[in-house]
């Protein structure tokens, strides 16, 4: 059974908010999708396993928090979203923002603004926001996500060279270039291990690609490192172990000034757990034809966030390939993702004390996977070969994302984008003026084929023969808009019109291919009923549909003194022809 489309349920109502995990319960689960969904979790489990902990560590964070973010948030995630398959924890996504937060308001700064996130991430779901993420442009999201790529790519270079460095700066340049100046102190042996577990890595994945490469990699590099003793890093020597236990709940020092400083990264941090999430849902939605809740996702990644930062997490999302993975293995259920969650936490109390022996080149190398598979090489370049305007959202974005801040990134994206957007808007909207036969030929005709639209300052599209005023008064100018009179192009209304010589006797616009209009659209409206008041000009406005005439009443425009609202081009010749009856 197919999960219903969202049209078909009360989309006003609490089912929105409905976890996947009771809808399965009520359809009925039974002991062999339990046996399927532990098989499904544990295979998603060990691929978690050596990945959080890089994630965590590439974040700037120590690898038993990337450990307890997969085990909590994973575990609320699956429990309470609207996605059957979604596997929740630290992503990729987050590790620009996540070291950045640490290394300018440290540890209990990050948990503040996870805090925060989940709450927004929480708010943004019960008002129903979900369905706005496809709004989100393609070259934003993908120009942040290779961003990110670049700069997780690049932070591993110390690690997987073994380069011998007092402090790595934040900045992509200098990073760069401290890197360069500690070139001489690269470690044969660590680059041996490095590049031994990348080669194991991609040998898995091309030969048996069901098999856990990340986890094969780093426990052969362990092995090695142990059985030979070898002098390179290792979560052990750099990071003291992993700690067998969660801890109990705690929190931070919360003031006002906090909240505020933070505030910035919060939203960037909510920004990313609800793109990702929801599109890791997408994802899934693909691959198996379900359909998830989008607002009841939010929600649980909220709620994820929240009891992640509680216990001392980072920020946690949904992970794309994860999620895959999890689909892949035969899951039937968000049992799966919870089960996930409980193999992880016996996996930390069990094997705690062997992760000393993981060489951190290791993790390098699987980051450095991470972060390919991230770049969407692919993709980048096909957007690169889109029209110009996407092309620049893309490069300008991906820029930002790796020589500024990630955050600075995506307003900029989003910024950028809707300035485009509404250029493309305005550029298909159409004021055009026509003769009298012909306007009036509009109105008694049903037929859209019968419509004569003649730009003013163009010959007829359908021959060489120039403007004609056949059939209109000389004290008579009609017009037609076409298109959406919004903000973005309620000038050139004014400029169309200024551009006429004279001012009429009588102005007829005509508003039946304007689907709507806003505010500034409507005082455009205003301002020329105004303009021609002052010049003894009679405007009417004809053919209003219900949303552009519900904004010009609520604003009062049609009340004003001067403008005559008439149902059709036809009526109002008829008044213009009958002094006495207008």
């Amino acid at each position: 059974m197919r999960d219903t489309p969202a049209s078909a349920k009360n989309s006003s109502g609490w089912t929105l908010f409905l976890p996947k995990l009771v809808t399965v319960f009520r359809e009925g689960y039974g002991l062999a999708d339990l046996r399927q969904d532990a098989i499904s979790g544990l295979t998603v489990a060990v691929v978690a396993l050596p990945l959080s902990m890089a994630l965590a560590i590439a974040s700037g964070a120590s690898p038993d928090k990337g450990l307890i973010t997969a085990i909590i948030a994973g575990f609320v995630i699956s429990a309470f979203g609207g996605s059957r398959f979604q596997i929740g924890g630290p992503t990729g996504a987050f590790v620009v923002v996540v070291f950045n937060v640490i290394a300018q308001y440290g540890y209990d700064g990050l948990i503040i603004a996870t805090l925060m996130a989940g709450i927004m991430l929480i708010i943004a779901g019960l008002a129903r926001f979900g369905t706005w993420i496809k709004y989100i442009p393609e070259p934003v999201v993908t120009g942040f996500t290779s961003g990110i790529a670049v700069i997780i790519f690049t932070s591993q270079i110390k690690d997987l060279f073994g380069l011998k460095m007092a402090e790595m700066p934040a900045e992509f340049i200098a990073k760069i270039e401290a890197m360069w100046q500690a070139r001489d102190t690269l470690d044969p042996v660590n680059l041996a291990i490095a590049v031994g577990a990348l080669a194991v890595i991609i040998l898995a994945r091309r030969t048996a690609p069901k098999l856990p490469s990340f986890l094969i990699a780093v426990t052969i590099a362990s092995l090695i490192v142990a059985a030979g003793n070898l002098p390179v890093d290792t979560i052990g020597s750099r990071f003291g172990g992993i700690s067998a236990n969660i801890g109990l709940p705690h929190l931070p020092t919360i003031t006002m000034a906090r909240i505020m400083e933070l505030m910035p990264s919060a939203f960037t941090i909510a920004f990313l757990a609800g793109i990702e999430s929801l599109l890791s849902a997408m994802v899934a939605d693909g691959m198996t034809g379900r359909r998830h809740r989008s607002n009841c996702e939010l929600v649980a990644q909220g709620l994820g966030n929240l009891v992640s930062g509680v216990f001392g997490g980072l920020p946690a999302t949904g992970a794309i390939a994860r999620t895959a993975t999890n689909i892949r293995s035969g899951a039937k259920s968000p049992v799966s993702g919870m089960l996930h969650a409980v193999f992880l936490l016996i996996f930390m109390l069990v094997l705690a004390p062997l992760a000393n022996y993981i060489p951190l080149a290791a993790l390098a190398a699987v980051l450095m996977v991470v972060a390919w598979n991230m770049s969407e090489i692919d993709r980048f370049a096909r957007l690169l070969r889109g029209p110009i305007g996407d092309r620049l959202v893309l490069i300008v974005t991906f820029g930002l994302t790796v020589m500024v801040d990630l955050t600075v990134a995506i307003q900029a994206g989003v910024v950028l984008a809707a300035i485009l957007f509404m250029h493309r808007m305005s550029e298909s909207v159409i004021i055009s003026q026509t003769s009298a036969s012909d306007a009036v030929g509009d109105d008694v005709s049903s037929s859209a084929s019968s419509r004569v639209l003649i730009r003013q300052d163009q010959p007829d599209a359908t021959s060489d023969r120039p403007i004609t005023r056949e059939g209109i008064p000389d004290n008579l100018e009609i017009y037609r808009l076409s298109g959406p009179l919004f903000f973005g192009v309620a000038n050139r209304l004014t400029d169309v019109i200024d551009s006429v010589a004279g001012y009429p006797r009588d102005f007829i616009l005509c508003m039946d291919d304007v689907p709507m209009i806003d505010a500034s659209g409507a005082s455009r409206i205003e301002h020329f009923v105004s303009t021609c008041n002052r010049h003894g000009t009679r405007l009417f406005l004809c053919g209003l549909r219900p949303q552009p005439q519900k904004v010009l009443a609520g604003m009062g425009i049609l009340d004003r003194t001067g403008l005559h609202v008439e149902a059709d081009i036809a009526a109002a010749l008829q008044k213009i022809t009958q002094p006495s009856a207008a």
